[in-house]
């Protein structure tokens, strides 16, 4: 009886009811206490008032500006409604700036994306060194635009007989060329392009590269065995199973064509001076300009509303035309 009196189970105390642990797991995990919570808010707050303060703040604060007529102060005052962004609109210079970057964006957006998917479609059929390869063309994508437009100007297309450029040229009898200052022809685009080129190239690619491995090898091993090879894989198999890669590249690549500001700015500023003389200018560059050089915070400030506009608007239409973001693709 001691034994059997033993092994029954004990009753709860009163007031604390038995907890069933098959119970507990059906009904989920449970709510974190308060010191959870002190800890999460711990965590999250730095975060949340720096965006608040410095990004959504900024913003609000930025869009309240271009609705007012800020010249010389950041402080709200003689309200203007539309009349920042009509000016601005009707401005000569701005409205070349767009004109330029849309030029820039069609010529650079291709040729962006063909060396991207050469290099990865190259890389990609690499069996030994893949990586060093990989991180060899990623590197660029880790300098900073400035010190990049720096080195191209300084070092590269700094217009001197001792300069990278016009050394190699000598190397075939050219005569040595002021790279930023010719403008008939425009030889600055060359160095533009390929500033832009040795920065964004090797980021791209590995996006491809990316696309690239996730295609089973089953589906060229089924396209071998019905006799495809080389240019048909590449047409039949490759580009389309790289379609949502491809759009999404395409779609960065426009966004950064639009937001272009380091390169151009730091090439053809000449000090105290600016980009005053510069023989072509971005959006962003005029807009720096107004804002920072003529203190007109207000039409920066629409300006910089306008091209976001621009953007989303760009962004939406190319989204919608590629289908991407659609269920099943």
């Amino acid at each position: 009886m001691s034994s059997a009196t033993n092994t029954t189970l004990k009753p709860e105390r009163a007031g604390r009811p038995a907890v069933d642990p098959r119970g507990a797991a059906r009904t989920g995990r449970a709510r974190p206490g308060r010191s959870g919570w002190v800890a999460f808010i711990l965590l999250t707050a730095p975060t949340l008032v720096g965006l608040g303060l410095f990004k959504y703040i900024a913003i609000g604060w930025s869009f309240l500006l271009s609705l007012s007529d800020a010249r010389g102060t950041i402080a709200l005052g003689h309200w203007v409604g539309l009349e920042n962004y009509r000016r601005l609109l009707s401005d000569q210079a701005f409205r070349s700036s767009l004109v330029q970057i849309l030029l820039f964006t069609v010529f650079i957006v291709p040729l962006t994306f063909a060396a991207s998917l050469g290099l990865a479609l190259i890389v990609h059929r690499i069996r030994r060194g893949r990586a060093l390869f990989r991180t060899t063309f990623l590197i660029p994508a880790a300098v900073s635009y400035v010190a990049a437009s720096l080195l191209w100007k300084m070092s590269l297309f700094n217009g001197l007989p001792a300069g990278i450029a016009n050394t190699i040229g000598g190397w075939f009898g050219a005569e040595p060329v002021a790279w930023l200052q010719t403008t008939s022809p425009p030889l600055y685009w060359i160095v533009l392009v390929t500033l832009r080129l040795w920065l964004q190239v090797g980021f791209y690619m590995v996006l491809f590269l990316a696309g690239l491995q996730g295609i089973p090898k089953e589906v060229y091993e089924a396209a071998a065995l019905d006799g495809a090879t080389g240019r048909r894989l590449l047409t039949r198999i490759t580009l389309p199973m790289l379609r949502n890669t491809s759009v999404a590249v395409l779609m960065l690549l426009f966004i950064a064509a639009f937001q272009a500001f380091d390169e151009f700015y730091n090439l053809f500023s000449s000090g105290l001076s600016g980009t005053g003389t510069a023989p072509v200018q971005t959006p962003l560059v005029h807009l720096y300009n107004t804002a920072m050089g003529s203190q007109n915070y207000g039409i920066g400030s629409a300006g910089a509303f306008v091209l976001t506009a621009l953007i989303v608007g760009v962004t939406l239409l190319q989204g919608r035309f590629t289908g991407f973001g659609r269920s099943g693709e």
